[in-house]
């Protein structure tokens, strides 16, 4: 049987039910949540930036988690709980980004201070001379 064919009693439509006669169409509401209140951030380009960058002690994977989960919340309508995940975010990002400068800065710290040190006359020394490595090894047993 072709659909175009087919005639449906007047007060019958498909998927509805043919026992009653057709009721006024009622209205619907649609709950946009408070209108005044900003949503949270997820901070998720943040938290990518920190994963790929060093990620020392999987900070950053874990900034990327609960931004993942903030903005989850946040697209459900939870926004109690995509706050508490975006604070969470936040913290984790601040600390890996801590971390990603400071690990840097004290290596470069350190090298500057190592030459600086080899600089000097007494802590020059040959790597790869005979006494290199016992050189190498008085410079830190003063």
């Amino acid at each position: 049987m072709d659909n175009h064919t087919y005639n449906y009693p007047s007060d019958c439509t498909p998927l509805t039910s043919c026992k009653s006669t057709r009721k006024p169409a009622g209205s619907t509401v649609v709950n946009m949540g408070t209108a005044g209140k900003k949503p949270p951030s997820d901070y998720l380009v943040w938290s990518l930036c920190n994963t790929l960058y060093v990620n020392f002690c999987c900070l950053g994977f874990m900034a990327l988690i609960y931004s993942i989960k903030a903005r989850d919340q946040k697209t459900q309508g939870n926004l109690q709980l995509a706050q508490e995940c975006s604070d969470k975010a936040k913290w984790y990002n601040i600390l890996a980004a801590g971390w990603n400068l400071l690990v840097p800065l004290l290596v470069v710290v350190l090298l500057v201070l190592l030459l600086v040190h080899l600089g000097t006359s007494q802590g020059s020394f040959d790597f790869f001379g005979e006494d290199g490595f016992q050189s190498f090894m008085k410079l830190f047993s003063r």
